[in-house]
């Protein structure tokens, strides 16, 4: 390990309450902990148990009482509507003061359940501070789900008051939000007392009293309210898993812990600074979107983009490069899924090549596996440093990264580098013994896990320790398989459930995956491990092409497995590559490996709720079909 990065590792783990005790004296305490962490009830560790703060006031006010009010706090962008604003710390203080109070007007009170069911407009961010300085606690939805998932969600957290819009932006289409709550609300047995709804100019919907008021008239009545003291062990919001598998979990985050977590990330992981320009391309429905488009840069005092668009088709393939080259953002954080979409439709970089990226610093990738092709193909374009970081909606912040701000380290492509400071890394084998150095298995934190990490699941104590602290105890289960090098270097493969096993060999889809994305024709591709009689299973790969390539798709088929029985062996049994249009993929891009394995295995499957393009799934199997991989 390189030596400055080093020093504060151990540290990190040898005494983590100094710490973290240390970085909590830069966040702004009505008490200042003295407590730092509870051991009492483990696995249900707690930080700063005794201190009392608040989420909204280390966000807006502490900057504003710093005399940075006037700086920009807020840029919104939305090609879709071709809308820019800008907001100072100042004005979106004003805004997030006047929306509490009218939360306030609707009976929503310290505790309170709020959902958030918003497009990416700068009302969405509002919300979402509002309920923290009124101590309620928000969930947010993303605005991609069904009703049932909206409705599945209200129930759960018992919500007292819904905020939405009249409708979203997609490329060509718009989805109407109102009749989706509308439906929601039918199917849900927990009925809001009030719906919030922000009017769009040109999409105006009617309303019905007196359940649901507009946006503007809540406003009208509310006088701005100041923040409230609450407990560090207080949740700031829940946020529920994405639902493609499963009863979605309510992910919560306690406020302390997250304040202190997230601000400390900001230098320390991104190298940002509160003079700079920081955007994270998500959206606010995932754990990115909270923790890097809201939260952290926030808590930080920088400015944040929140963009409301696609990387290519808002307009072009060029949409990023417009962005960054417009604010001046020094960092970009986003989904390798939205790079490998630029490389598809300009390999050549022929968009990137109209802007001005002479402030732009470092690219931070994370949310799937990042293939080093793609990561090579971005490092040759933007000529800064290309980062792969690891991390789960459960940490709410990195895992594993360079950590650019302590201390750059070289770049082992397919890796997400090393485990940031806090976390304790280990693998284990099935067999329960630490794995060995390049050794496959389960990827584990040890506990207890830093501040700002998931201290439970929202009403669901059991289910907390049942699915993530009783396989390996004393330990948290990523469900995330790899393994650490020599060097220390950790290796995301795959999912636990993603490792194929043909004739008794445990197989890495992500191995595979990494070299059917080296071929020069493959844009992206997904590997999975199908039914078979004699070896258990065998790997498939399917592959999605660079726009404009002419090369015969049987021959790109075979040149893949060729060299995947070069690179792999012939341990990995693989024959057979399928060149399809498009990869499903969830609306957060990743693609819905689980769901095509279904298929190919004539299983039942339920559609993913986030699933981007329904029809992509049939597509998938007309090919499974031709290809005679599926047999009807």
């Amino acid at each position: 390990m390189s030596s400055n990065f080093n020093k504060i590792y151990q540290e990190s783990l040898k005494n983590p309450e100094e710490f973290w005790k240390k970085i909590s004296e830069d966040v702004f305490w009505f008490k200042k902990p003295t407590k730092i962490l509870s051991k009492d009830n483990p696995p249900f560790y707690k930080w700063f148990t005794d201190g009392v703060t608040n989420t909204c006031y280390n966000a807006l006010d502490v900057h504003i009482d710093q005399g940075r009010g006037d700086k920009t706090a807020l840029i919104y962008d939305s090609p879709i509507t071709g809308n820019k604003k800008q907001f100072s710390y100042k004005e979106l203080r004003a805004k997030v003061s006047k929306f509490a109070g009218a939360l306030k007007n609707q009976g929503v009170d310290k505790g309170d359940r709020v959902i958030i069911y918003m497009p990416m407009i700068p009302e969405a961010v509002v919300a979402m501070l509002a309920c923290g300085r009124i101590g309620a606690i928000h969930s947010v939805v993303f605005g991609g789900f069904a009703s049932n998932e909206l409705a599945s969600r209200i129930d759960d957290s018992k919500a007292k008051l819904l905020v939405t819009a009249s409708c979203g932006f997609e490329p060509g289409r718009t989805v109407e939000y109102k009749p989706l709550v509308d439906e929601a609300l039918k199917l849900a047995n927990h009925k809001p007392s009030k719906t919030i709804l922000f009017q769009r100019q040109g999409h105006e919907v009617k309303l019905n009293a007196p359940h649901e008021i507009s946006w503007d008239e809540a406003l009208s009545k509310a006088e701005e309210v100041d923040c409230v003291e609450m407990s560090s062990n207080d949740f700031a919001y829940i946020l529920y898993t994405s639902g493609t598998t499963g009863i979605p979990k309510g992910i919560v985050r306690d406020i302390g812990g997250h304040i202190v977590a997230l601000k400390w990330t900001m230098k320390n992981i991104y190298n940002i600074d509160a003079d700079d320009i920081w955007w994270s391309a998500s959206d606010i429905g995932w754990i990115v979107g909270h923790s890097y488009i809201v939260y952290a840069p926030l808590f930080k005092g920088c400015t944040t983009v929140l963009f409301e668009g696609k990387p290519v088709g808002t307009p072009d393939a060029g949409a990023f490069w417009k962005i960054i080259s417009e604010y001046k953002v020094k960092s970009l954080f986003t989904a390798p899924t939205a790079f490998r979409a630029i490389k598809k439709e300009d390999p050549d970089g022929k968009f990137f090549s109209k802007y001005d990226l002479s402030k732009f610093e470092a690219l931070f990738l994370a949310g799937e596996r990042a293939d080093p092709d793609t990561i090579k193909w971005a490092e040759s374009l933007l000529k800064v440093p290309v980062i792969d970081h690891w991390w789960q909606t459960e940490t709410s912040w990195a895992i594993s990264s360079n950590c650019t701000g302590i201390e750059m380290m070289k770049t082992k492509y397919g890796s997400a580098c090393k485990a940031v400071p806090g976390y304790d890394v280990k693998v284990i084998k099935p067999d329960q013994s630490l794995a060995k150095p390049n050794e496959m298995g389960d990827i584990v934190v040890k506990l207890p896990l830093p501040p700002g990490t998931f201290p439970t699941l929202w009403n669901a104590d059991k289910r907390y320790e049942e699915n993530y602290m009783t396989n390996y105890k004393g330990y948290y289960q990523t469900y995330d398989a790899g393994h650490i090098d020599d060097d220390g270097y950790i290796w995301i493969m795959s999912r636990t459930d993603d490792i194929i096993n043909v004739a008794g060999h445990r197989l890495s889809t992500g191995a595979i995956e990494e070299v059917l994305s080296e071929h020069q024709s493959v844009a992206e591709c997904a590997v999975i491990g199908i039914k078979d009689q004699l070896k258990g299973q065998l790997p498939i790969g399917l592959i999605a092409l660079k726009a404009g390539v002419t090369k015969d798709n049987d021959i790109i088929s075979k040149e893949c497995v060729q060299m995947v029985r070069n690179k792999v062996g012939p341990v990995a049994a693989f024959k057979t590559t399928l060149v399809v249009k498009r990869l499903p993929k969830t609306r957060s891009g990743k693609v819905l490996r689980g769901t095509i394995r279904k298929i190919a295995d004539k299983e039942e499957y339920k559609m993913p709720a986030t699933i981007d393009d329904p029809a992509i799934l049939d597509e998938i199997k007309d090919d499974l079909i031709k290809s005679k991989i599926l047999k009807i």
